[in-house]
C-alpha cells in the first residue's frame, strides 16, 4: 500500500496514482492521505485507481485501519470525504450530461456477464466479497474471480473505479 498525498513537488498525487496502477504487476494499492477534500480532486484520485482517500487529520488508529482495509482490496473513504461524493454524484452535471455518461456506463458494463454485473453492483453497494460471496452464494474464490475479471474487461485498476463506473450506469434521468 501507497500512501499518497495529493501536492508533491515535479508529480502531483493524482497522476502518480495512475502511473502506479497501470504501470506495476501487481500494481500497489494506493491510499491518498491528504488536506484536501475539494470533491473534484477527490473524484480524480478515485479515477485514477485509489482504493481510498483519507483526511491527514484523521485519528493514526483509522490510518492504520484503512491501509489493513486497502492491503486487503476494499475501499477506504474519510466520513466527511464520502459526504463530499455523495453531495457531488447527487448534483453531478445537467441532464444531458448525465445522460451521455450513463450511456457510456452502461456500453462498457454490456461487456460483462450477467454473474459479473451482479458483483460490479454489490461492489457499488459496498459490500465486502465475504458479504458478496453470502448474498449471491458464490465462493470468495469466485466473487474474486468476477471482480478480476470485470477489471481486466472495462481495463479499470480496482474497486472504487468498478463502483463509479457502476453507479454512473444506474443513474436515472
Amino acid at each position: 500500500v501507497v500512501l499518497m498525498d495529493v501536492r508533491m513537488p515535479g508529480i502531483d498525487g493524482i497522476a502518480a496514482t495512475a502511473r502506479l496502477r497501470t504501470g506495476e504487476d501487481p500494481a500497489p494499492q494506493v491510499l491518498v492521505l491528504t488536506t484536501f477534500d475539494a470533491d473534484a480532486t477527490v473524484v480524480e484520485a478515485l479515477r485514477a485507481g485509489a482504493a481510498g482517500y483519507l483526511l491527514k487529520h484523521t485519528d493514526p488508529e483509522r490510518i492504520v485501519e484503512a491501509v489493513q482495509r486497502a492491503a486487503a482490496g476494499e475501499p477506504v473513504l474519510s466520513p466527511s470525504v464520502t459526504r463530499t461524493l455523495m453531495d457531488r454524484v447527487a448534483g453531478s452535471g445537467g441532464p444531458s450530461e448525465r445522460t451521455t455518461r450513463r450511456d457510456r456506463a452502461r456500453a462498457r458494463l454490456a461487456q460483462l456477464t450477467d454473474r459479473e454485473r451482479e458483483v460490479a453492483e454489490a461492489v457499488t453497494a459496498g459490500l465486502s466479497n465475504a458479504e458478496i460471496a453470502d448474498r449471491l452464494y458464490m465462493s470468495m474464490g469466485t466473487v474474486k474471480a468476477h471482480v478480476s475479471n470485470a477489471l481486466t474487461k472495462l481495463d479499470l485498476t480496482g474497486r472504487v473505479q468498478l463502483a463509479l463506473l457502476t453507479h454512473d450506469a444506474a443513474e436515472h434521468d
